[in-house]
């Protein structure tokens, strides 16, 4: 038995939600300028989500963040995520949308220290659940009419980053893995957007020449 070789099961690929659809549910939330009288909790929810979105970060991690883990020194904004296995990573925040979004929530929740996402309405509250997070997450998907699982938004910014060009490495460290090897898988799904691109180029060319092959030939052609 110690001479048969362990059998390795191939990891599934992850499932990203595309883009455009992350956007229809976060707008469903609230827009990046909200009204001065939108509540509270909405806003909280728009900024936890769009953290989880982009840091890459799994939605217990934004949970987990307090005020003491954001240096938002200008034009080097970052935030230190404490990841599995009491690993820590710091993360560039560098959509400047997005961190005028969080400083507006900052803003009106005069959070100075403590969880940066609170349970309750007034602020009193301990870190908002995973589970809590999750609810009101489908809630939104629901309203938006898309359907997107909470964890698809960080294979969705992985996959964003490995399209863009961005090495295995770097979104590694940016994901908090602890080997390259599962990062490796977004790079096969980076394979598979090539394969579709070239499929329909394959499907384009075709018509083409099926749209040119049905064309009456002129009098000049027919002579030669």
């Amino acid at each position: 038995m110690d001479r048969i070789d362990t059998v390795k099961v191939p990891k599934a690929l992850p499932r990203p939600a595309a883009a455009a659809d992350v956007a229809k549910v976060l707008a469903a939330i609230c827009s990046r300028r909200p009204r001065k009288d939108l509540p509270l909790d909405r806003l909280r929810d728009r900024v936890l989500f769009e953290t989880a979105y982009v840091c890459g970060a799994r939605t217990s991690e934004v949970c987990g963040l307090y005020m003491e883990d954001l240096d938002l020194r200008l034009d080097d904004e970052h935030v230190r995520i404490h990841g599995k296995g009491g690993s820590v990573r710091t993360v560039l925040l560098d959509d400047r949308g997005y961190v005028t979004l969080l400083k507006l929530y900052l803003a009106r929740t005069g959070y100075t220290a403590g969880p940066l996402f609170r349970a309750s309405i007034n602020g009193r509250g301990g870190p908002l659940s995973y589970d809590a997070a999750h609810h009101r997450w489908q809630t939104y998907c629901t309203a938006a009419r898309v359907e997107i699982d909470i964890h698809q938004l960080r294979h969705a910014y992985a996959t964003e980053l490995i399209n863009a060009g961005v090495s295995i490495e770097a979104v590694r460290r940016r994901l908090g893995h602890a080997s390259t090897e599962t990062t490796q898988l977004y790079a096969l799904l980076n394979d598979k957007v090539a394969d579709a691109e070239i499929r329909a180029a394959r499907r384009r060319r075709t018509r083409q020449r099926a749209k040119e092959a049905s064309q009456p030939r002129t009098a000049s052609a027919l002579c030669t």
